[in-house]
């Protein structure tokens, strides 16, 4: 794991233009469209940045929907673990695995106001055409070493003793090797956000709530018949007035929390155990490496049961460049959490073997969701919901120690389609405006988006991207052994299309990013 200190910068290939390809969603032979860039390598401060602008990464490509064209529009949305309860449903699903811990218990069937497990396919890109584009070669020492080479020359023509930013870049230059893992750019597999359940509630129409009140009046009956004087915990009889003493603290009628209702103590003779492991996905992590098999074996099961891939297209090979292959660079600064930042796999063990693994990124500010697979024979016990509220509650751990980390982010909300609406189910959660990068509460995009299916949520009509692409010339760029501004490079170039692609890559990736990632120029 590389120091705080040690960092070396961002490295990214960045595809101009636009791909057209078959949508996941709606099945439209060319209506997707995307902006991508194949990512050597990257910082998560980076990565976390690039997600505030609606990017997202399925292994090491890194791609932007085309908002306004695409044919389903993705919007990232992020939920707020810290202000977030449980739905009936959720409990539900956090019930039902205590009571197959504790008793074995199976459930039979699910429950209509639960949402479904993913049956569906959802990709990023299908077609072989992405694959060739993407099917590059990448000499990785010679890489290293023009980049070693860039920041020596750069040193030699000072002239004089490196200062202490020079002096970072030379110790970041021998991080490079490793930082740019295989290398080689991949086709993206399959891009699933968080988990995929089926049926959701329509969230453009308020929660019935006919059963809750009906619970409420009895529990109020019955409270009245216990105390007659009507002295109780938020009722007070007609004439009499309210006390003036704040009333006692019942816990018995406070609703539980969210870790009351996953970590809820089990008996001694428990029928089954679960424990939730995280590993760093790495080769070099023991843990990782040991039980590569297993998860490889399970993400294949899934793959096939799940989503009815054929055995040549769930191999090691796919497995590891999608879920096991990450550009972001393992970071373990001293107020960040414990575990560091970084890509991981959150393993769920019954009873001594891997029953679901969810991929995560854990983010300056946020946990990642990336993809979940797990062991079709214990579909009833609901994973894909189930691991997304323990995903909310360690994101609600992890911000203990470190206070911004304190968002779990699902990937993206596509409101026309069906299937995809559950995610708006994680209250409060957010959408992010795709013209003017900033949250926005859910419950004040559903009626535009019932509307439309693109929208700018930000109802400012004046307002701009703050983090707009305003100096291009600073943008850094990598190219023949040098890293430069860009206003440099432009000077040796003479094809006008260069200067329209890297424009249009600063456009996209905002002033910061442009500034600190190096942007690789064959």
């Amino acid at each position: 794991m590389a120091s705080w200190a040690a960092l070396s910068p961002s490295i990214v290939e960045y595809f101009e233009g636009e791909d057209s390809y078959r949508c996941g969603y709606c099945k439209n032979e060319s209506g997707s469209r995307s902006n991508g860039m194949w990512a050597h390598s990257m910082t998560v401060q980076d990565y976390q940045d690039l997600i505030d602008r609606g990017w997202r990464r399925s292994g090491k490509y890194v791609y932007k929907p085309v908002m306004n064209q695409t044919c389903c529009p993705q919007y990232t949305i992020r939920c707020r673990p810290l202000q977030f309860q449980p739905s009936k449903s959720h409990k539900k699903v956090l019930k039902k695995m205590l009571k197959f811990l504790a008793k074995g218990e199976i459930s039979k069937g699910n429950c209509e106001d639960e949402p479904m497990e993913p049956t569906m396919e959802e990709t990023v890109a299908g077609d072989f055409a992405l694959i060739n584009k993407l099917d590059i070669q990448c000499d990785l020492k010679t890489l290293s070493d023009d980049l070693k080479e860039s920041f020596e020359s750069e040193e030699k023509k000072k002239g004089k003793s490196p200062k202490k930013e020079e002096s970072k870049e030379l110790i970041q230059s021998q991080h490079i090797e490793e930082k740019l893992g295989s290398g080689e750019p991949s086709h993206p597999i399959k891009m699933h956000m968080a988990p995929k359940p089926g049926k959701g509630a329509d969230l453009s129409k308020p929660p019935c709530r006919k059963a809750k009140e009906i619970r409420k009046e009895r529990k109020r009956l019955k409270l009245m018949q216990q105390n007659p004087a009507g002295e109780l915990e938020g009722f007070h009889a007609q004439g009499e007035p309210p006390s003036l003493l704040p009333p006692k603290a019942n816990k018995s009628n406070q609703p539980k929390s969210l870790e009351d209702l996953i970590f809820e103590s089990l008996p001694e003779n428990a029928s089954h155990k679960l424990e939730v492991r995280l590993v760093p996905v790495s080769f070099e992590d023991p843990e990782f490496k040991s039980s590569f098999s297993q998860s490889f074996s399970l993400y294949v099961k899934y793959q096939m049961a799940i989503h009815q891939d054929p055995p040549d297209e769930c191999g090691k090979t796919e497995f590891t460049r999608f879920l096991c292959s990450s550009p972001l660079e393992a970071e373990n600064p001293p107020h960040g959490p414990d575990c560091g930042y970084g890509s991981f796999h959150q393993q769920y063990w019954l009873d001594g073997r891997i029953i679901a693994v969810g991929v995560i990124d854990i983010l300056p500010y946020c946990v990642s969701s990336v993809y979940l697979y797990y062991d079709p024979d214990y579909s009833f016990l609901s994973l894909g919901v189930y691991s997304a509220l323990r995903e909310i509650g360690f994101t609600r751990q992890l911000h203990q120690k470190t206070s911004q980390l304190s968002y779990y982010y699902m990937g993206f909300y596509i409101h026309s389609c069906p299937k995809m609406k559950y995610k708006g189910q994680y209250r409060p959660s957010d959408l992010l405006c795709p013209e003017t990068y900033v949250w926005v509460p859910i419950e004040q995009c559903l009626s535009s988006l019932d509307n439309s299916k693109y929208c700018r949520f930000n109802q400012d009509p004046e307002a701009v991207d703050e983090g707009r692409s305003k100096e291009p010339d600073r943008l850094q760029v990598f190219h023949k052994k040098a890293i430069m501004p860009y206003g440099v490079y432009k000077k040796q170039q003479k094809d006008p299309s260069e200067e329209a692609a890297v424009l249009q890559y600063a456009g996209l990736v905002g002033q910061a990013c442009s500034e600190r990632m190096l942007l690789l120029r064959n």
